[in-house]
């Protein structure tokens, strides 16, 4: 794929035009951020109208992130060739037509097919963003308003909190879809009237490739040595987050404390909400290329650290405060896309970006389906699964980290690596 190509850093208009963009962009995000979470208060609705197990959920939850993490190489061409505003309007349609067939599912396998819908018509919704804002924001504040753009798009997870518990508590499970299913179509319309961006430089289109030389030329940057610690990391760390706040916490608390189906929603918005504060505050404390690899190091190994202590500790207020610290936690992978950007040549990093957010939801699909076979054979041989799903999260941060750690670096200026030589 050529890159979306970097155009100079500045507004295509008034800077109030520029944010008003990337807010109609970020509504379409937080959607997005609705449907990979919703499966948390849906479990337990589902596993009793269903008779689903925990391999069944996991399925469940991770189609979304499957067909959400293969459609980055294909969204990443489309906004190369065609542009944010004409990729996202086209893509978006499916999600609402997901979320209709998931509200009136007749059994698990057209379930399957809503949320797989569901997770395409997503798939350029945080990718928009972050290709949006490298091209129309300087390089030096791509950090802190890639953070401030990840906190409004974390309000999604709000709604798959309490008010989501209680629609589900006190309709169906199949209300959440219809009600996600209005709110995406509201979502689409912002877009359709908001973003309006300039055409490109004849340059520019002149440079454009054809879709097969973009795969090739998308496939090449995995020849670069540094790509792979890149991706081994976003492949595990966003999916460990999201694995907690979009498919277990609900059970675990059900399950091991008692909770209700509204009192668990509680402790997913209280998460939903923390876990806004973590961008931001990720995105201002940035340190910078030289120390940001050891940031990101030692915050996955105290990742590590949380999701083993919920696994090990037996006391909901333990739990919930360990969970809490990961939402926050959460926002260091701010400081990965920021990696990702200054690791990259500029005619490299659109691809690099879609490389990365592929690995990162292709992992959370892996991470979902992986933690529901560990907790269905917990099951099998009669142990409660929540510790063995956790410990199971908490190892794989720990290989993701040595993998980052020992795998090349990139190197000290990235200009050097040339679009012909990946």
């Amino acid at each position: 794929m050529s890159a979306p190509t970097p155009q100079p850093n500045h507004a295509p208009g008034p800077a109030a035009a520029v944010w008003a963009m990337l807010l109609a962009l970020t509504a379409g995000f937080a959607l997005s951020n609705a449907y990979r979470t919703v499966a948390a208060i849906l479990a337990a609705p589902l596993s009793a109208e269903q008779g689903l197990s925990p391999q069944a959920l996991g399925i469940f939850a991770g189609s979304f992130h499957l067909m959400f993490g293969a459609m980055q190489l294909f969204m990443g061409i489309a906004i190369d060739l065609w542009g944010v505003r004409r990729t996202v309007l086209l893509a978006s349609p499916l999600a609402i037509v997901g979320a209709v067939i998931s509200a009136t599912a007749p059994g698990y396998g057209t379930l399957l097919i809503g949320q797989s819908l569901i997770g395409i018509g997503c798939s350029p919704a945080f990718l928009a963003c972050t290709v949006f804002i490298s091209r129309h924001f300087p390089a030096s504040r791509f950090a802190s308003v890639s953070g401030i753009a990840m906190t409004v798009g974390t309000l999604g997870m709000l709604f798959t909190g309490t008010p989501l518990a209680w629609l589900v508590q006190s309709t169906s499970w199949r209300m959440a879809f219809t009600v996600l299913a209005v709110m995406s179509a509201i979502a689409w319309l912002c877009i359709w009237r908001t973003v309006h961006e300039p055409a490109l430089p004849a340059s520019t289109n002149a440079r454009k490739e054809n879709i097969g030389e973009a795969v090739a030329r998308f496939g090449s940057l995995f020849m670069i040595p540094h790509t792979w610690g890149i991706v081994a990391l976003g492949f595990v760390c966003y999916a460990a987050f999201i694995s907690l706040r979009g498919l277990w916490l609900g059970p675990l608390l059900i399950s091991r404390y008692g909770y209700s189906l509204v009192q668990s929603g509680n402790v997913a918005l209280v998460l939903s909400l923390v876990a806004l504060c973590g961008p931001m505050a990720f995105g201002r404390l940035d340190p910078g290329p030289a120390h940001r690899r050891r940031w990101l190091v030692v915050c996955t190994l105290l990742f590590s650290v949380l999701f083993a202590m919920i696994g090990f500790t037996h006391n909901a207020w333990g739990n919930i405060a360990a969970a809490l610290a990961i939402g926050f936690l959460s926002g260091y992978l701010i400081l990965q896309y920021a990696d990702v950007r200054n690791a990259y040549p500029a005619a490299l990093t659109g691809r690099a970006m879609a490389a990365f957010t592929m690995a990162m939801f292709l992992g959370i699909a892996a991470m979902q389906w992986f933690t529901g076979l560990i907790a269905s054979m917990a099951e099998a041989r009669a142990l409660e699964p929540f510790g063995p799903v956790m410990y199971g999260i908490a190892a794989l941060l720990v290989l993701a980290a040595l993998a980052f750690t020992l795998l090349p670096s990139p190197p000290k200026h990235p200009a050097a690596l040339q679009p012909h030589q990946s």
